[in-house]
């Protein structure tokens, strides 16, 4: 990824996704893509409107926006995807975050320190688990099994998949659109 100014992202012989390393990690267009270059967080939604430039997702009556232009899905039922590091973890269920997107009810399961991150495995209510990456910026400020946490993010580190986002693209149509 270092050396490249384009990548194409192969599955079984057939180009996932073409585009620069930056576009690949940020804006997968795949499930492939979003968890081959690195681990995302992917959960189910359902598209209930919108506001503006944004779409509005319902997650197990939880609302999270996706900025339209990182919305690869053309129905209403989607997948949300979040890169770990992009999340923080809140202990404080009272500290109100305007214009974050926020999942309530989250308990650390698994915390694993690496030195310079520590790396967190968080239960939803539901029973879905995302991973969450934090840099370890405090001594001893790792949270302990058992924690009651919101995960919260911000709008612009959101990207949405096709309920199905499997596809892949075929050679031919993906260098169609390489000038």
């Amino acid at each position: 990824m270092t050396m490249a100014d384009t990548i194409a992202v192969m599955n079984s012989g057939r180009i996932e996704q073409l585009g620069s390393p930056t576009e690949l990690y940020e804006f997968p267009a795949t499930t492939f893509v979003a968890n081959f270059l690195g681990q995302s967080n992917l959960l189910p939604g359902r598209v209930t409107g919108r506001s503006g430039t944004d779409v509005l997702v319902d997650v197990q009556g939880q609302r999270v926006v996706v900025p339209a232009e990182r919305n690869r899905s053309t129905g209403n039922d989607l997948l949300v995807g979040v890169r770990p590091e992009k999340i923080r973890l809140l202990t404080d269920v009272r500290d109100g975050v305007e214009g974050q997107n926020r999942l309530d009810g989250g308990v650390v399961v698994d915390a694993s320190f690496s030195g310079v991150s520590t790396q967190y495995l968080v239960r939803l209510p539901w029973g879905a688990e995302l991973t969450v990456f934090t840099q370890n910026l405090a001594v001893g400020g790792v949270l302990p099994v058992g924690t009651p946490t919101s995960l919260v993010w911000d709008p612009a580190h959101t990207f949405a998949l096709a309920g199905d986002a499997t596809a892949g693209v075929e050679l031919e149509d993906a260098l169609a659109g390489v000038g």
